[in-house]
């Protein structure tokens, strides 16, 4: 996995925090005007990663305006197509076609040389894919975006876009970063602007993954369950992951004992019991629990948590 470039306003003179904002946007997704609403204390901080063909990033900053206008387009055109996925805070997008909001949960794709302006009167979080234009009308079919289009990506939202939103979350995430799968996002790109239903094996195994992962403490979590929220049949879906060498209910007990360990090795809590953990991570069954993570790890939970408490104590 390439390095994550990492950029933040805080450790700058408040001088300085516009003018360097908007050129670590200029050089690294889109030219920008950043503009504040009363004092010029901008507090941004961006994690870019550069793919073959793709951009991402995540952002998080407090409240401004950014505007990208006819003559920023003419003197840095981008030609590509952005989409953002909000996390945190209410914004709004303006162009010629009228006013959006888009909040937490929500996405917006648009054409970033269509002058447009963007606010964020609370602050900000949010996930960016950048997108060559021709790459867009490549797996979208669509030569020209003509308007900006808001969708959902929030649980009870379209799966696809949930499963795109968490492609890009997990590769820009400053403490795991989890390596991208470019071919995904690009299918998934391709389902979510035209429900495109052939050749799409990654994209619905990102989207059931995603789905997976949402759901994990859920102990009627089942393959068929799965299969209805991505929108193909059960043996369709049994097919997609058997491509990777594993079954659904297999992926997801997996999923489940890694969730597990990662709570057992994580901060400690005296008032969180093993049993707790278990539930949490949708074991309905202690014994069941128990043997499965002996077999999966090759130690009981309490002697990794004891292990874990120890390391800790020591360091």
């Amino acid at each position: 996995m390439r390095a994550a470039v990492e950029f933040s306003t805080l450790d700058l003179p408040l001088e300085e925090r516009i003018e360097r904002w908007e050129g670590h946007n200029a050089d690294l997704l889109i030219g920008l005007r950043c503009r504040m609403l009363e004092v010029d204390q901008l507090e941004a901080t961006g994690t870019n990663l550069r793919l073959d063909s793709v951009d991402l990033a995540r952002v998080i900053g407090t409240a401004h305006v950014v505007e990208r206008d006819a003559q920023l387009i003419r003197q840095q055109p981008s030609d590509s197509v952005m989409m953002y996925f909000s996390l945190v805070g209410d914004a709004f997008f303006y162009s010629e076609d009228g006013i959006r909001t888009v909040g937490p949960g929500q996405g917006l794709v648009f054409d970033a040389d269509r002058a447009f302006m963007r606010g964020f009167s609370h602050g900000l979080e949010e996930l960016v894919l950048k997108l060559p234009r021709s790459l867009f009308a490549d797996v979208s079919d669509t030569a020209t975006l003509s308007r900006p289009t808001v969708f959902d990506f929030s649980p009870s939202g379209n799966v696809h876009a949930a499963a795109l939103a968490r492609q890009v979350g997990r590769a820009t995430s400053r403490r795991n970063p989890t390596p991208p799968d470019e071919h995904a996002i690009l299918e998934l790109v391709s389902v979510l602007t035209t429900g495109a239903r052939t050749n799409l094996g990654s994209a619905h195994r990102a989207a059931a993954r995603s789905f997976i992962e949402q759901r994990l403490h859920d102990v009627s979590l089942s393959a068929p369950q799965v299969a209805r929220a991505v929108g193909i049949s059960g043996r369709h879906l049994s097919r997609v992951f058997a491509d990777d060498g594993i079954s659904v209910p297999k992926y997801i007990l997996e999923r489940r004992l890694e969730r597990a360990h990662a709570q057992l090795t994580g901060p400690f809590d005296a008032s969180v019991t093993i049993a707790d953990i278990a539930r949490s991570c949708g074991f309905s069954s202690a014994t069941y629990f128990s043997s499965s993570f002996v077999a999966r790890f090759g130690h009981r939970a309490s002697d990794v948590r004891r292990d874990a408490v120890i390391t800790r104590s020591a360091g």
